[in-house]
């Protein structure tokens, strides 16, 4: 280490959140190996080593999105990437291609780059409004593992309760990483469940953040609606230095994003004044709950490996984000006969406000060696992440028996309660390549042990916030909330790929997972690819996998009071639950089938398809909203016990279906060099996922709960681009389809009738010129022809007091056309 200086040295300790002690006299003995390289994305082709003094920029852009089709790149476990066997389809997606799509959040670009993932602007209401989540190949957010550089992710602690197209899940949050961190991003759907964990049944995302040893990037966005709101400011940063002379870097990252609120939401429909005279004249664009909520989000990162000594490095991973939001709730008019809206207080109406403040933060730190002729990866992880919940412009309106209120009746803001969730992970894996004299390529052996400590939270709201018939318009945390869950998970796992011919490829893989309160699980995959020749290829895959409920699935409540009734999302495991018919939880089991080609038809055109099937047993889901019967008097002094009379309906968490999906995927990509013209970047992508329920459990479902496993995403997604590069300037089109949509406005009551939103077809574009080599100014639009979801019918609409103007979880948003502006400076 005497090639850093101590300012390098000082800045090294300030960033490394955790601290991993190696054992050095160990350290000292290990094989003499080559000083660890700086880590690039090749295509089958080795590309040449950028110049040192190329822009970050145009180093991002010359690695344009890859789906490889080909062999290995490599098999150790050092790399941060997933291992590119190729029995499995990898699609990459850089960073480069991130930024192009004009979001600056990283799970809407990586969406609008990808058509196997769709997420929704707005996935629920209430709490669901404060988390993105996504859905690859139809399937449940909480079925598609997360890795940052190959490591699992934490997952969130925001619980979706609120029914929408991703009802009950409780993923890990990727908004949370700044989009210059990302190198490139990684969506492998085969084999994902034996070698990256047990709960990858739709398919793994690998985030793999930048390796640089030098330069860096300043950008800076300024966007909004074409409806005038929706105003939102970005700013990002990303620097890189090399840490000594044997390939050891540093690279920080930094991304602020301001978020203005829209409103889409129809006029008040109903009675907004008691008095006669004033209502008939009263403005009824009030309500707010249709739209964008106001956001603030900061995130940092760093990533960072020192050589210690030969053949054995230190590395750090860490991401800290907090994030504030206000989303709007039901609008409560002074009509003098809503009892949750105090009129001295709000004379004029009431719009309260759901509040967030969020930090969330992980560590990831080791030591990679090489020992006994394998490479090695000790490990350990902690993340947490911690929301505080709040309601503002609100009131406890609840009356004593003289007419009286009960709480302080100019008190407008409540604490509500946290929910914490954390994640601490150790483990040690191992790669090796065997040569023997019996198969013509070397035999590659990867294995590993891991265990991990999961959980989760709930705290009190203050009493105020919960007692009688609580905050307007979202009641704290009970009593009964109160929760401190914990799970133990021990794995193991084992991957070996060998060719039986020089042609015939093979990979064999297992694992086991033995979890504290649930069952021991053993799922394995096996993949075959025959390459015909060098530009045609056929594979398949068989794959098993297995996801337990989250802790917070089995403990999360909920309130959310609408207009005329209340739905409580209840703990799966309380007495009120047990009553209605709750019972032990279990994991779900799934498998699925792929077969695949792959083929590279002449240079620079790759041809990448799919077909596959995916059956899950016992998928989790919330059950339909049970109402309340004022007349079982066992059931109302269960809901009095526990602070929650004024629940009307009442759900909870539960094994509910085996389902099955038959779906598809082509993607395809040429690129075009001309002397004249410059080059031309054409791609093509589409998705088919079609969802089934082979059986249910009937007296737990109805139409609305299976409508949002069945037809909440679009079964189908289509979209070309055309990327043209021209001395100074770039152009980058790109033609989106989604499919329809079913859309209900309510788990019950007249809200709750199908709507079908139509297909549609948008359009993003954006222009970038660059006056000088290292700066970029860009205009650009998603949804450039200003499209608009299909009207919701006034019958639906109506029932929810009009609000309910389009569908609040449509795929490409309600908020129609977005302009925005932006500028790069690379050093």
């Amino acid at each position: 280490m005497s090639g850093l200086s101590k300012r390098k040295l000082y800045l090294v300790a300030g960033v490394a959140f955790g601290t991993f002690v190696p054992a050095m006299g160990e350290a000292a003995t290990a094989s003499v190996s080559s000083p660890e390289k700086h880590y690039r994305v090749t295509a089958h082709k080795k590309a040449p080593a950028a110049s040192q003094t190329a822009p970050a920029a145009l180093r991002a852009s010359s690695r344009p999105e890859e789906i490889h089709v080909g062999g290995h790149q490599t098999n150790s476990i050092f790399s941060p990437g997933a291992a590119r066997h190729s029995t499995t389809q990898v699609t990459v997606v850089t960073g480069a291609e991130l930024l192009k799509t004009g979001q600056t959040n990283v799970l809407s670009a990586l969406a609008q780059a990808n058509p196997a993932i769709t997420t929704a602007a707005l996935p629920g209401g209430g709490a669901s409004s404060f988390v993105q989540t996504m859905q690859l190949r139809g399937q449940s957010p909480d079925d598609t593992l997360i890795l940052v550089n190959g490591h699992r992710r934490h997952i969130g602690a925001n619980f979706n309760s609120n029914a929408g197209t991703n009802w009950g899940s409780e993923p890990a949050d990727i908004s949370l990483i700044p989009i210059t961190a990302i190198d490139h991003i990684e969506v492998i759907t085969e084999g994902a469940s034996a070698l990256y964990g047990q709960d990858a049944i739709a398919g793994a995302v690998n985030i793999v953040l930048k390796r640089d040893t030098h330069g860096g990037t300043i950008n800076f966005k300024n966007s909004g609606y074409y409806a005038g709101d929706g105003q939102a400011l970005d700013g990002s940063a990303s620097y890189a230095m090399a840490l000594g002379n044997r390939g050891g870097y540093l690279d920080l990252a930094a991304q602020v994003t301001h978020q203005l609120p829209t409103t889409r939401g129809g006029d008040f429909y109903g009675t907004l004044f008691a008095d006669p005279t004033r209502n008939a004249t009263a403005d009824r664009n009030v309500q707010r709950g249709l739209g964008l909520p106001k956001s603030t989000l900061e995130t940092l990162s760093e990533n960072m490996s020192i050589p210690v000594a030969h053949g054995f490095s230190f590395y750090s991973t860490s991401t800290f984000s907090h994030r504030r939001a206000n989303v709007p709730e039901t609008y409560r008019a002074n009509s003098g006969d809503d009892t949750w809206i105090n009129p001295s207080l709000y004379p004029n109406g009431d719009q309260p406000y759901i509040t967030m403040d969020q930090y969330d933060f992980e560590t990831d730190n080791g030591i990679r060696a090489r020992k006994f002729g394998f490479a090695w990866d000790a490990y350990v992880t902690y993340g947490r992440d911690q929301q505080k919940y709040g309601t503002k412009d609100s009131e406890n309106a609840t009356t004593a028996s003289d007419g009286s209120y009960v709480y302080d009746p100019t008190q407008t803001s409540f604490y509500d309660g946290e929910s914490i969730s954390s994640e601490l992970t150790t483990g040690l894996r191992g790669s090796r390549s065997f040569h023997t004299g019996l198969l013509p390529r070397d035999i590659n052996l990867k294995f590993g042990a891991e265990y991990r400590h999961d959980t989760f939270q709930m705290t009190q709201g203050e009493t105020a916030s919960w007692d009688g018939q609580g905050a307007t318009d979202h009641p704290g945390n009970v009593p009964m909330a109160v929760t401190n869950q914990n799970r133990d998970v021990y794995e193991g796992f084992a991957n070996l790929d060998f060719y039986i011919t020089k042609k015939w490829e093979w990979t064999l893989g297992g694992r086991v997972d033995s979890y504290n309160n649930m069952a021991t699980v053993e799922t394995g995959s096996i993949g075959t690819r025959y390459n015909f020749n060098k530009r045609w290829a056929i594979r398949a895959n068989i794959n098993s996998g297995y996801r337990p409920p989250t802790l917070g699935e089995m403990s999360y409540f909920y309130s959310a009071p609408y207009p005329g009734y209340t739905v409580d999302q209840v703990p799966a495991n309380s007495a009120i639950a047990k009553y209605l018919g709750a019972g032990n939880m279990k994991g779900e089991y799934s498998r699925s089938y792929t077969i695949g080609l792959d083929a590279t038809p002449v240079d620079d055109f790759h041809i990448t398809g799919n077909l596959y099937y995916i059956a899950i047993n016992d998928r989790l889901g919330s059950t339909q909203s049970y109402t309340v019967d004022q007349n079982d008097a066992t059931l109302k002094q269960l809901l009095a016990a526990a602070n929650i009379s004024s629940a009307t309906s009442l759900s909870y968490y539960a094994n509910l279906y085996n389902t099955q999906t038959f779906g598809g995927d082509l993607s395809a990509d040429y690129t075009l060099h001309t002397h004249r013209f410059g080059k031309f970047r054409f791609a093509m992508g589409i998705n088919f996922s079609d969802n089934e329920i082979r059986s249910a459990r009937n007296n737990l479902v109805n139409e609305y709960t299976k409508e949002m496993v069945l037809h909440s995403a679009p079964k189908n997604r289509e979209q070309i681009s055309v990327n043209w590069q021209y001395k100074k300037w770039s152009v980058f089109v790109q033609e989106m389809r989604y499919g329809s949509i079913t859309y209900m406005a309510a788990p019950t009551g007249p809200g709750s009738v199908p709507f079908e939103q139509n297909p549609a077809f948008i359009t993003n574009l954006e222009v970038d010129y660059k006056p000088v080599p290292r700066w970029t100014i860009g205009v650009g639009a998603n949804n450039l022809g200003n499209k608009y979801p299909t009207r919701i019918s006034s019958s639906i609409a109506n029932s929810q007091q009009g609000l309910a103007k389009y569908a609040s979880y449509s795929p490409y948003g309600f908020n129609g056309g977005m302009y925005y502006v932006k500028t790069s400076l690379d050093f």
